[in-house]
């Protein structure tokens, strides 16, 4: 490993919305000296957060990009991400992943587990990251840590051990155990600036005691010396953080951290715990697929000798120019030297590099394998990987969902035409999960995105940043078509115009396809239609799937067969079999029983368990149905699956009906047959918008 980089972690932070990412974030900044004061998310002074730079996340207090900073602590270089929690903002958690080595899960003491920290738990498995867990808000009231513990294990399956017991709860907590240490760190005067080490307390000695236990017995499982050394009463707290850190690298064990953010609580244990624990760039294994050898694996060393490999992994359109985030797997970059993208095969020269701290930049001359800077005024995409001119690799490319909701926008007035089209394209070209385009048929622009906020911010966003006036039409849903039955086709296209004209006839079959994909399948025999023009009927197929008869979705689960046609020696062409093509599936598609699919969301309402009955009866209204539900306590989880097309303005109705107390969360699951009164509505809809009844 180069030594250079043994110094350094890359970490994210990354939760369930309200747990305090931004807040914790804040306090790490102030202690590693890199702001001089601390900003609250909702500040008094109008401030925010320092990594909220964004207009409307201090506004809304809430995190809508992720942020990089890097901080210095005990010598340790570390670069930190700050992530959204909102389900809507997931390709920023994804992105943030990708690149990261390591994480500190942070949990809110009274809240636990919820529904999305299981999103952000799956999407941490995903990348494999390795992470530790942080239980903030231990002074609110209803804080339990050790109950959290326990959900870590049950819900999550973490081998969860606590590094930490808290002392007092709720308003009496007032300090820390250290469980390694057997000490206990007492925070004192007005910003709880002063730490005390003491001795234990003798009414917590007990509880203490039996809970270093439970650390040893699951550490030890990672290291014979430990076991050995506590056999014989000798367990030292360094063979302790040795055994922790193999666990927590391995993601076998998942050290419990605890304390209270906002009270600058805990956030000092809790940074030497990423520093013990959490991974360096070079024990992290990275691999490159080498484009030049068939897209075969190749390991990344770590060492800044070696030739450059970096990802794109974020983009930023900002007052200068484009921003783009980099993380550097290998060798050095430096500035005014050059390097290839893999992509679109180009070079291009390093004008600035820049270190990020927010929304503030600091120009560097180099950076090493390991860390995260970002270069400007490159033209690029998200996700492209950048290399040494002797290298031809690409990075493996990172999980990006499709977008379940679509509205249509327009601009009030003809200046604001152009500014809104510059916005959508820098969006689009920003954010993955973010597409717009112009529907053939209406000429409206669509934009589609992973829910109503996520809209709701960008066209925020068109209006401050671009001072362009747009209007919104009913939000789209992403409906598609189906069939339900086979059917069979036999057709002639046949055109004869002067010299040359065009023949070809087709035979075969459409059925439903279970898998909900299409499928092509050639059972032609003897050379009824000649081989070269194979490909042309399944483009001709392909291009009817793009938009059905019944409301002009996309068609899915089709498997189409050919297994007869004809063609003429002059007459018959590529184009030829691809008109035949398309007239035979609209002619089976019609008698193969077409049906309307519709997106179906997984929501997961959490609130008190006071409102549960009023929460059930707005499920049901939506044509919901409820899968599970949870009480813990006080509280209630109620996991359901509802149409996407019921769900628009679903925040508002259950902010009324739970007086605000209860928030929820939706992700896509599935595609499922609509009902047959909302399928007639949708087709007497799209027949009047087809004949201009309502252009």
């Amino acid at each position: 490993m180069a030594s250079g980089n043994k110094k350094m972690r890359n970490l994210g932070i990354s939760a369930h919305i309200d747990a305090g990412k931004t807040t914790l974030t804040e306090r790490i900044l102030y202690y590693s000296r890199k702001i001089h004061r601390v900003q609250e998310v909702h500040g008094k002074d109008g401030g925010g957060a320092t990594m909220d730079s964004m207009e409307l996340e201090r506004e809304r207090g809430i995190t809508i990009a992720s942020a990089a900073t890097q901080v210095e602590w005990k010598d340790h270089k570390i670069n930190i991400i700050d992530t959204p929690g909102h389900v809507d903002f997931t390709i920023e958690v994804e992105r943030a992943l990708r690149v990261l080595d390591g994480a500190i899960l942070v949990l809110c003491a009274v809240g636990g587990v919820q529904s999305q920290t299981l999103t952000v738990d799956r999407q941490l498995k995903r990348y494999q990251v390795p992470r530790i867990a942080f239980v903030n808000k231990c002074d609110r009231v209803g804080a339990n840590p050790l109950k959290v513990k326990e959900q870590l294990r049950e819900r999550l399956g973490h081998n969860a051990v606590m590094m930490q017991l808290p002392v007092g709860l709720e308003g009496e907590f007032k300090g820390i155990v250290d469980l390694a240490q057997m000490k206990t760190l007492y925070y004192e005067g007005p910003m709880n600036e002063t730490v005390i080490s003491a001795d234990i307390p003798a009414e917590l000695l007990d509880q203490a005691q039996a809970f270093r236990e439970q650390l040893i017995d699951a550490a030890s499982m990672f290291s014979d010396e430990l076991a050995e050394a506590y056999l014989e009463g000798e367990a030292t707290p360094e063979m302790i953080y040795t055994a922790v850190r193999r666990g927590t690298l391995s993601q076998e064990l998942t050290p419990v951290f605890l304390g209270s953010a906002y009270r600058n609580m805990g956030v000092r244990a809790l940074l030497d715990g990423a520093v013990h624990f959490l991974p360096a760039p070079g024990e992290v294994q990275n691999s490159a697929l080498d484009l030049d050898k068939g897209e075969a694996q190749v390991e990344l060393k770590p060492e800044p000798d070696q030739p450059v490999v970096a990802l794109a992994f974020k983009l930023e359109d900002g007052q200068y120019g484009q921003l783009t985030y980099i993380r550097i797997y290998q060798g050095t970059i430096r500035k005014g030297e050059e390097l290839y993208n893999s992509r679109s095969r180009q070079k291009f020269r390093i004008g600035r590099l820049v270190r990020m701290h927010a929304d503030k930049m600091e120009e560097i001359t180099e950076a090493c394998c390991g860390d995260i800077v970002a270069l400007f005024g490159i033209d690029c995409a998200s996700g492209d990987t950048f290399t040494d001119k002797n290298l031809n690799y690409s990075m493996t490319s990172m999980f990006v969902p499709e977008p379940v909701i679509s509205l249509a926008v327009k601009a009030k007035e003809k200046k604001s035409e152009d500014l809104m089209s510059k916005a959508l394209n820098r969006f689009a070209k920003e954010d993955p999960t973010f597409r717009a385009h112009i529907d053939p048929e209406s000429k409206q622009t669509i934009i589609s995105g992973m829910g109503e906020l996520h809209l709701d911010v960008y066209l925020e966003r068109i209006r401050r940043e671009y001072r362009a006036e747009v209007e919104t039409g009913m939000p789209q849903v992403a409906y598609r078509e189906t069939i339900s039955r086979p059917a069979d086709f036999d057709y002639t296209h046949k055109k004869q115009t002067g010299g040359a004209g065009q023949f070809a006839r087709v035979a075969g079959r459409v059925e439903p396809n279970e898998i909900g994909g299409y499928e092509f399948v050639n059972q032609v025999k003897g050379g009824a239609i000649p081989t070269e023009y194979i490909p042309a009927c399944d483009k001709g197929f392909r291009s009817c799937l793009e938009k059905g008869s019944v409301i002009g979705f996309p068609v899915v689960g089709v498997t189409v067969t050919i297994n007869d046609g004809s063609a003429h020696a002059v007459d018959s062409s590529d184009l030829a079999f691809q008109q035949a093509a398309i007239g035979a599936f609209r002619s089976a598609y019609l008698k193969a029983a077409p049906e309307i699919l519709e997106p179906i969301m997984k929501v997961s309402v959490e609130g008190p368990t006071e409102y549960q009955g009023g929460v059930f009866a707005s499920i049901n209204q939506r044509r919901g149905m409820i899968v599970s539900t949870n009480e813990d306590g006080n509280l209630s989880r109620i996991d359901a699956e509802v149409p996407l097309s019921e769900m628009f303005g679903y925040s508002t109705v259950l902010r009324s009906i739970t007086q605000g107390k209860a928030q929820f969360t939706m992700e896509f699951s599935r595609y499922a047959k609509v009902p047959n009164s909302i399928s007639e509505s949708l087709k007497s809809e799209y027949q009047k918008v087809k004949s201009g009844e309502n252009p």
